[in-house]
C-alpha cells in the first residue's frame, strides 16, 4: 500500500500542509509575541510617566516625601507590582509592601527605576520590582494572553492538519479514480478483452488520457480485426489454387486424367498464381513494416510512363482498347525508385485494362505541378459504386465479387500500389462514376522526404 500513488500523494500533500501550517503558526506566534512585548513596553512606559507625574506633583506641593506612603501603596496595588521610593540621598521613604522603610538598600537588581523630578535636581527615585504580584496583575494577564494565543495556534494547526488530511485523502481518491479505471481497462486489454473502454468524465488531462486510451483501443480492435480478416483472406486465396492442384494430382493418381501437356500447363498456372499471391503478400508486408528499401535516383516520369504503356499495349490491343498518353513538353524529373513507381503504374494500367470493356479507352496523363508530379490513369469502364470507393485500396477487396482469380487477381495490386506511393511520401486517390469509368491518381514529390511514412 505504501508504494501506491494514492498513499504517496496523501503523504506528500500532508507533509506540505504540515509544513505550511507549522510555518504560518511559527510566524504568527513570533509576531504575536513581538506585539505583546511592544504592548508591555508601551504600557510600562505609560505607567512610568504616570507615576513620575504623580510623585513629582506630590513633591512639588509639599517639598518633602512625608505622607507619600499611601500614594505608593495605592500605585503598587493598581499596577500589581512592588514599588519602592527613595529620596535624593537613596533612603527608602515609601514601600508599597511596607518593607525597607528608612533603609538604604541596594535595588540595582530591579533594573527598572524612574527618576522623580528634573534630571539636574532629582527629588528621588522609584524602583519597580520585576516580579509581578501574586494577585492577578495585568502582567499575568498579558502572559496568559500570550500563552492562550500559542495554544490556539497549536490546536488550530492540528485541526487544520486533520481537516486538510481528510480532504487530501478524499481528493486523492477522486483524482486517481480515472487512473485506476485506466489501469484496470489496460489490464483487461492486455488480457485480450478488446471491448474495454474508459469513461471520459472531464476535459482535463485525465479526460484527454482517457480519450487517447479509447482511441488506442479502437485502433487495436481494428488492427486485430484486420489481422483476422487477413488470415482468413490469405487462407481463402491460397485454398483455391491448392485445391485445384490437389484435384489435378488426385485425378492423375486415380487415372482419371493423363499427365499430358494441357494438364501440366493447368497445374503450372495454379503454381504461378500461388507464387504471385505469396510474392504480393511478402512485398506488402515489407512495405507496411517499413522494411522495403527504395533505390532512389532522379528519373523522368515521362520515360517511365512510356515504358509502362509499352509493356501493357499488347494486352490493350488484344481487347481492342485505345491506349492514349498525355505528357508535358518538359521532362518531369523526381527523386524516386523507378522500379517501384513503374510497378505502381503497371498495376494501375493492368487494372484499368482488365475492367474496361472491349472497344473502350484507357489514357495516362502526366502533369508537372512544380513541387510534385501527378500521374492519372483513366478508363471508360463500368465505374465503381460509391459504397465501394472507400475500400478499393484494402487488401483482397474486389468490387466485382464474381470475377475469377485468373482474371481479377488476388486483390492486392491496388493495395501494394498505394503503399508504395505512400512509402515515397506521395498520395493516391480514386474518383469514379458509374457507367463512365474511373480515374486513379497518384502524386510523387520531386524531392525525397526526410523519412519514409
Amino acid at each position: 500500500m505504501i508504494h501506491s500513488v494514492r498513499w504517496r500523494m496523501f503523504l506528500s500533500f500532508l507533509l506540505v500542509i504540515v509544513v505550511a501550517v507549522g510555518t504560518v503558526a511559527f510566524f504568527v506566534s513570533r509576531a504575536a509575541s513581538g506585539e505583546i512585548e511592544r504592548y508591555e513596553e508601551r504600557t510600562n512606559q505609560l505607567r512610568s510617566e504616570r507615576m513620575e507625574a504623580l510623585l513629582s506633583g506630590y513633591y512639588a506641593e509639599r517639598h518633602e516625601w512625608s505622607g507619600v506612603e499611601p500614594l505608593v501603596e495605592q500605585m503598587g496595588r493598581l499596577y500589581g507590582q512592588r514599588l519602592v521610593l527613595t529620596d535624593a540621598q537613596g533612603t527608602v521613604v515609601a514601600d508599597s509592601h511596607g518593607m525597607s522603610m528608612g533603609q538604604r538598600s541596594d535595588f540595582a537588581r530591579w533594573r527598572r527605576n524612574i527618576s522623580v523630578g528634573s534630571s539636574d535636581t532629582p527629588f528621588g527615585t522609584i524602583f519597580i520590582d520585576p516580579q509581578p504580584a501574586a494577585d492577578g496583575s495585568a502582567t499575568e494577564e498579558v502572559s496568559a494572553l500570550a500563552s492562550s494565543i500559542n495554544w490556539y495556534l497549536v490546536w488550530g494547526g492540528l485541526l487544520a492538519v486533520a481537516v486538510a488530511g481528510l480532504l487530501t485523502f478524499l481528493l486523492s481518491r477522486r483524482i486517481l479514480a480515472p487512473v485506476e479505471a485506466l489501469a484496470s481497462a489496460a489490464r483487461g486489454l492486455g488480457q485480450g478483452d478488446l471491448s474495454r473502454r474508459v469513461e471520459v468524465r472531464s476535459r482535463d488531462e485525465f479526460g484527454e488520457l482517457a480519450r487517447t486510451f479509447n482511441s488506442m483501443a479502437d485502433d487495436l480492435t481494428q488492427a486485430e480485426q484486420l489481422r483476422r480478416n487477413l488470415v482468413a483472406d490469405v487462407a481463402h486465396e491460397l485454398r483455391t489454387p491448392l485445391s485445384n492442384i490437389r484435384g489435378y494430382l488426385e485425378a492423375m493418381r486415380d487415372g482419371v486424367l493423363k499427365p499430358d501437356s494441357p494438364t501440366l500447363d493447368s497445374i503450372y498456372e495454379e503454381t504461378l498464381l500461388l507464387d504471385r499471391i505469396i510474392g504480393d503478400l511478402q512485398e506488402l508486408a515489407m512495405v507496411e513494416a517499413g522494411q522495403l528499401t527504395l533505390l532512389r535516383r532522379p528519373d523522368d516520369l515521362a520515360d517511365l510512363v512510356k515504358r509502362g504503356v509499352a509493356a501493357v499495349r499488347p494486352a490493350a490491343e488484344a481487347k481492342k482498347l485505345a491506349l492514349l498518353v498525355d505528357l508535358p513538353p518538359q521532362p518531369a524529373v523526381a527523386d524516386i525508385d523507378p522500379e517501384r513507381i513503374g510497378q505502381v503504374l503497371r498495376n494501375l494500367l493492368t487494372n484499368a485494362i482488365a475492367y474496361t470493356p472491349e472497344g473502350g479507352e484507357v489514357s495516362v496523363k502526366l502533369a508537372d505541378e512544380g513541387a510534385q508530379v501527378r500521374v492519372s490513369v483513366i478508363d471508360t469502364g463500368p465505374g465503381i459504386p460509391p459504397e465501394d470507393l472507400p475500400y478499393v485500396f484494402e487488401r483482397f477487396y474486389r468490387v466485382d465479387k464474381s470475377r475469377s482469380r485468373a482474371t481479377g487477381g488476388a486483390g492486392l495490386g491496388l493495395t501494394i500500389a498505394k503503399r508504395l506511393v505512400d512509402f515515397h511520401g506521395g498520395a493516391m486517390e480514386v474518383q469514379s462514376e458509374l457507367g463512365k469509368g474511373s480515374r486513379f491518381t497518384f502524386t510523387i514529390p520531386r524531392e525525397a522526404p526526410d523519412a519514409a511514412p
